[in-house]
């Protein structure tokens, strides 16, 4: 109770417009001033708070626009890449792979002008503008480099590609890199089963050995981030649904090593 009068006191002997009687109870008071002064007051008050808002709103309408650029290439990396799962023909895919990393360089431009608008140290502030893009050209660059050389890209490698490596105002998340590692496992498993209508056995044997290695990778962390967990468990389902391919490869004797192979296990036998 004590503490309102208190408030209220510094809040108006400040104005010097209202004070508190302290001979009186609580809510009396004696006005000062005149009605024009009051209103001064108050729009002295909120008129700086209208002009944050507006700067707010301004930067976050440039980042938005800024992402509408970075996402045109991200949507023709997408469908350029898309060939893998219609074509076998290694020289094509070759071309699609220089095609995208072409792309990329249309990517790093649009991260160079985020940078010079995002405010230092403001990173976590603005960035549910431009994490899911991020999520996804994270993944691309996984894929691109699965592709070209059948081995899993590091973060920092990651970053050079999209260009955030040097940056001083924006960096690649850890969570953006786990994220789009998690979407090449998804994007892999259907990789592998248009691979085999495509008549291609072997490549499902590669994907399954890199799946299952991203699979041990990230039973290593203790994952506490709500969307990365759950996201991992569908990795479980990923692993799965290439195991099977391979299995069904193998007692067709379509690859080799059939006598050894066994059935995959459930799902619901990997989670007990």
């Amino acid at each position: 109770m004590s503490c309102l009068p208190t408030v209220w006191s510094v809040f108006y002997s400040t104005s010097r417009m209202v004070v508190i009687n302290p001979n009186t109870s609580i809510g009396k008071i004696v006005v000062k001033g005149t009605m024009a002064e009051a209103n001064k007051l108050i729009t002295e008050i909120f008129s700086p708070f209208q002009d944050y808002i507006n700067a707010e709103q301004d930067l976050r309408e440039e980042i938005r626009t800024i992402m509408k650029e970075i996402e045109k290439p991200l949507r023709e990396i997408v469908i350029t890449l898309q060939i893998i799962h219609s074509e076998v023909d290694c020289e094509k895919i070759h071309v699609a792979l220089l095609r995208s990393r072409e792309r990329f360089e249309e990517v790093r431009k649009g991260y160079e002008a985020l940078n010079k608008v995002v405010p230092a140290g403001q990173y976590y502030r603005y960035n549910d503008h431009w994490r899911y893009g991020t999520q996804r050209l994270c993944f691309l660059a996984s894929l691109i480099v699965f592709l070209e050389k059948g081995v899993l890209i590091d973060r920092i490698t990651t970053a050079q590609i999209l260009g955030v490596h040097e940056k001083e105002n924006i960096h690649l998340d850890l969570e953006d890199y786990l994220m789009g590692l998690l979407n090449l496992a998804s994007e892999l498993a259907r990789f592998a089963i248009n691979s085999v209508t495509l008549g291609d056995y072997s490549r499902p044997l590669q994907i399954s050995k890199f799946v299952a290695e991203l699979n041990a990778g990230f039973r290593l962390l203790n994952l506490k981030n709500d969307s990365l967990r759950k996201r991992f468990d569908v990795l479980k389902y990923d692993v799965k649904k290439i195991e099977e391919v391979v299995y069904d490869l193998s007692i067709r004797g379509l690859i080799g090593g059939s006598s050894n192979q066994t059935a995959p296990n459930t799902v619901e036998e990997d989670m007990g």
